[in-house]
């Protein structure tokens, strides 16, 4: 029984992805079978179907760093046919095969069963992006960063993870300042609970090592010279959780907010957090997340259409989330 997946190949240092017709004896290794109904297109499935980035390391490769369906065979107990569940990080897409098909082989322990509320369809509206959001959240929880110490500042605020940071810091009492480079989103992102919008040139010029302090805490998936401006612009005692490097790699700064100011910078993975932190941080997401906003962020696009998607994704057109059903 075959089953329609995208492929990446890398022949002769020639990059190319199309849909094709797979079968179980092409899944990798795993104990758990899932019938999977939706994946998504963040920013880095856009790197690897693009080949603009070496993402994927083994070739041909499924991509799709994210996915969520349903088990269809298993060797555990604790995972049963006809479970919900979600899986993210752990190389998938990278160098086991992702959630870019109708059917993927996992190792158990890598599986989230799908909290309540929440169905398959919301859980990949979430995503990488959202449960990265949540993360950041939760750092800056743990740094002691409360509603009601100062205004909290996203960047890259339009994109997947700054939307759903907006929506979760909002619904936490946060006061949300949300930085983009596209003005005409203010409305879109006041909706989501962010209480003004600036303008991310405001922020992504070399700055001083010592600014005026502003922020209480923030999330930043920019990196480069942004990071370096709120960090510098960062209240005593904040923290600043990093989760990405839309403007670079680079972190132009200075040690002035760490020992003048006692700030801290909190780096946020996705890929090899514990399970106990990834249900916890499901679970709050499935608690707090207003899906009403949720259903606002996000698109559905079929299998056939997400080239296209990862394209846009890399020139900055895309708003908020992208669900790729596979199965349409």
């Amino acid at each position: 029984m075959t089953f329609r997946a995208i492929r990446v190949s890398k022949e002769h240092g020639v990059h190319g992805a199309s849909v094709v017709a797979l079968n179980d004896e092409d899944l990798m290794d795993g104990d758990v079978t899932i019938a999977v109904d939706y994946s998504t297109i963040n920013y880095k499935d856009g790197l690897a179907l693009t080949g603009k980035a070496p993402i994927i390391k083994t070739f041909p490769l499924v991509p799709g760093i994210d996915l969520a369906g349903r088990v269809q065979t298993s060797a555990r107990t604790d995972l049963k046919p006809g479970d919900a569940v979600v899986v993210n990080g752990w190389g998938l897409g990278e160098h086991h095969h992702g959630g870019l098909a109708q059917r993927a082989r996992v190792k158990g322990e890598w599986i989230v069963k799908v909290p309540s509320p929440l169905t398959t369809h919301q859980a990949m509206a979430i995503g990488t992006a959202g449960y990265t959001a949540m993360l950041a959240v939760m750092a800056l929880q743990r740094g002691g960063v409360a509603p009601g110490q100062g205004e909290v500042l996203v960047t890259g605020a339009s994109g997947g993870v700054g939307s759903i940071a907006i929506a979760l810091l909002s619904a936490f009492g946060y006061r949300v300042v949300a930085s983009t480079g596209r003005p005409d989103e203010s409305g879109y992102l006041t909706g989501l609970g962010a209480g003004s919008v600036i303008d991310r040139n405001t922020l992504s010029a070399p700055g001083r090592p010592l600014g005026t302090e502003r922020w209480a805490g923030a999330i930043d998936s920019v990196g480069s010279h942004t990071l370096a401006n709120v960090l510098s612009q960062t209240r005593y005692g904040g923290t600043v959780a990093a989760c990405g490097l839309a403007q670079g790699l680079d972190l132009p700064a200075s040690v002035a907010p760490f020992i003048l100011r006692a700030v801290t910078l909190a780096g946020i993975d996705s890929v090899r957090v514990p399970i106990g932190i990834r249900v916890e941080a499901w679970s709050q997401l499935a608690r707090h997340l207003d899906l009403d906003k949720l259903a606002t962020i996000t698109s559905t696009v079929g299998l056939d259409q997400a080239f296209d998607v990862a394209n846009r994704i890399l020139a900055g057109q895309v708003r908020g989330r992208t669900v790729v059903d596979v199965n349409a």
